[in-house]
């Protein structure tokens, strides 16, 4: 086996590419395509990957494999350069190239930079010709790319989790939060409260907004915290308002009794509900016998009435009774998870939902793209339905197993594989599976319950799905040359703005009867000067009426009312994104994301810019400049 053959089958310890291939011809029992010629491939030589006498079919098997490669065990992993466990990596058996009279080292000679070159460009060619897709990059660089903020090897993984409702099932945003509304909207009005004329709005908020509950207010703050935008009720605020109201404050959601975060979807249809009745309390409509109510106050009725929206049952019977009203089906999503499982990984199911629940959602969408009459359940190791999330990551809780298909259940202490279990915890998981920590990775929607709680808990991986995402990479793609035309202002308001500076610490100097910067600038005519500094106020003024509209219309592509997601101001992150960063390894906007980076993909986190780095970019252009 020569080396485009083995670099069509195995990852490169260390690199990002791990090609498809390698999970179809080590991970399944179909027909696999095997080179006849053992002569090198060459521009001139090549095998003609198309022809009948160069593709032999042939049955894979897990003895064949064994016999090519070693997979790196636990007691035998190290970590890489970058941190990174090597377990389950895979080698090439020396005595398998020996038994070909190949040598490795011998054909790869040269400087490594241009070997790696030529056989990649081999493997990839190789890759073209069998229809597999080169290298995740193409899909890396688009809306259901998979994004890295740390580095994750998941060759390294044993085991994956995932959480359901907006993880591995996505329901139709306005269909699904649209009926709680309804919902929670007929509750409000049983309660007393005047909900005529009003209509369920989702571009009213977005996903990371964050509900001030003393105030009435939805905000969006930066990074930091700072309040970036704000909006009373259904009315935004301006930017002089936000000012005056939170110059001095932070969004801290370590104070729960006041802010509230919108972690995901899920939080849309409160938060429409509480922006509404805001409006409704302002205005005086709300009758008096509901009692002396505050912002507060009516955040606890709204979320009151939602929660009895879904402890009544009824959103959830209708979503069951007609789930293709709800659910948007995504056909390769468990052809995704089925990848993984057959490359060795444990798949667990932990979600909050009921078991009946579960069931009948799992069965639509997953049984009929399964191949080989498999169900969902099949596919896990693992289910846990019921699981009380966050404290799941938390505490202990007593664990049951459902034993009948009417959910009956009886108590356990220790969940086998293949069962179906209520309650529990995190813990008893890793115990269960005997693996803890960093070999772990949990996949789910919401940042707090399923991404921060097992990060802090118990130092799984994480993977958030946030579905935004695509539509949000297209409006930035959409914008850039909007925000090109808006940075260039800005730049242009710098350099005149710098400008203006030195002619004005050069009055402010002279004024103190002190030189200024220079002996020009000393005995320079006053008229001149002030001349000089009036059209440069002018065209300051002139560029910041320009620019001022233009920043506050950034992202209107994404929402018109917040703009993008993942930015506040043109340059700054959101604080959803850096809650993002924090406590998610990866994020991307949907599970079948993984069937194109394979199970064995080696996530790399790209280079961090600092505030020095354009600094230094320019002065050695400078430099460059100066020496040229």
């Amino acid at each position: 086996m020569y080396a485009t053959e083995l670099l069509g089958v195995f990852a490169v310890h260390g690199s990002d590419a791990s090609p498809a291939v390698a999970s179809t011809s080590l991970t399944n029992n179909n027909n696999c395509f095997k080179i006849a010629a053992f002569t090198r491939p060459t521009p001139h030589n090549g095998v003609n990957l198309k022809s009948e006498k160069a593709l032999k079919p042939f049955r894979c098997s897990a003895d064949s494999n064994s016999d090519f490669f070693s997979v790196t065990s636990s007691n035998k992993s190290d970590v890489d350069y970058l941190g990174q466990s090597t377990k389950g990596d895979l080698n090439v058996k020396s005595e398998h190239l020996e038994a070909f009279g190949f040598d490795g080292h011998a054909a790869l000679e040269g400087p490594i930079e241009e070997v790696a070159r030529s056989e990649a460009r081999q493997a990839g060619d190789l890759l073209k010709d069998l229809g597999i897709p080169v290298h995740p990059s193409s899909s890396r660089n688009s809306p259901r790319g998979i994004f890295c903020s740390r580095t994750l090897n998941l060759r390294s993984i044993s085991a994956i989790g995932y959480d359901m409702d907006y993880t591995l099932i996505h329901y139709n945003v306005m269909a699904w939060e649209g009926r709680a509304y309804d919902y929670c909207m007929e509750n409000l009005r049983n309660m007393g409260f005047p909900v005529d004329g009003l209509a369920f709005d989702p571009d009213l908020v977005i996903r990371g907004l964050v509900i001030d509950k003393e105030k009435g207010n939805l905000v969006k703050a930066d990074r930091f915290g700072y309040i970036k935008r704000a909006m009373h009720g259904t009315k935004m605020l301006s930017t002089r308002a936000v000012s005056e109201m939170y110059g001095r404050e932070l969004v801290d959601l370590r104070k729960e009794n006041r802010w509230e975060f919108l972690n995901t979807l899920f939080s849309v249809s409160e938060a429409v509900a509480y922006m509404q009745m805001v409006d409704r309390l302002d205005d005086g409509t709300i009758p008096a016998d509901l009692g002396p109510l505050d912002y507060k106050g009516l955040y606890k009725a709204v979320g009151k009435a939602l929660f009895w929206a879904h402890v009544e049952g009824r959103l959830k019977s209708e979503i069951m009774s007609k789930p293709e009203l709800f659910v948007e089906p995504d056909p390769e999503l468990p052809l995704a998870l089925l990848d993984q499982k057959e490359a060795g990984k444990k798949l667990l199911l932990i979600t909050n939902s009921d078991y009946h629940y579960t069931d009948k959602m799992m069965r639509h969408s997953f049984n009929r793209f399964l191949p080989n009459d498999m169900s969902w359940r099949d596919l896990f190791d693992i289910v846990i339905v019921s699981a009380r999330k966050p404290e799941f990551f938390q505490t202990s809780h007593p664990m049951y197993e459902v034993v009948t298909d009417e959910g009956l259940m009886r108590p356990c202490f220790k969940a086998q594989t293949g069962g179906l279990y209520s309650g529990g915890s995190a813990q008893m998981v890793e115990n269960s599976l005997g693996i803890h920590g960093d070999e772990i990775l949990y996949v789910g929607d919401h940042i707090y319950t399923d991404v921060s709680q097992s990060k802090v808990h118990l130092r799984w991986r994480t993977a958030l799905i946030c579905r935004e995402l695509e539509e949000e990479y297209n409006a930035l793609i959409g914008s850039r040359s909007y925000r090109e035309s808006l940075v260039e202002l800005i730049n242009q308001k710098e350099v005149v703005g710098d400008l203006f500076n030195q002619l004005r610490l050069a009055l402010q100097r002279r004024s103190k009867d002190r030189p200024a910067q220079t002996l020009a600038a000393t005995n320079m005519n006053d008229e001149d000067l002030t001349d000089s500094m009036q059209k440069l106020l002018i065209v300051m003024q002139r560029l910041d009426k320009k620019i001022a509209p233009m920043l506050e219309a950034d992202g209107e592509l994404f929402n018109s009312r917040w703009g993008f997601l993942s930015r506040a101001g043109l340059w700054d992150k959101s604080h959803l994104m850096r809650q993002i960063e924090k406590y998610a390894d990866i994020y991307t906007s949907r599970v079948s994301n993984f069937l194109d980076y394979t199970p064995f993909m080696y996530f790399r986190s790209q280079e961090q810019n600092l505030a020095h780095d354009s600094y230094t970019y320019y002065c050695s252009q400078l430099n460059n400049e100066h020496s040229a």
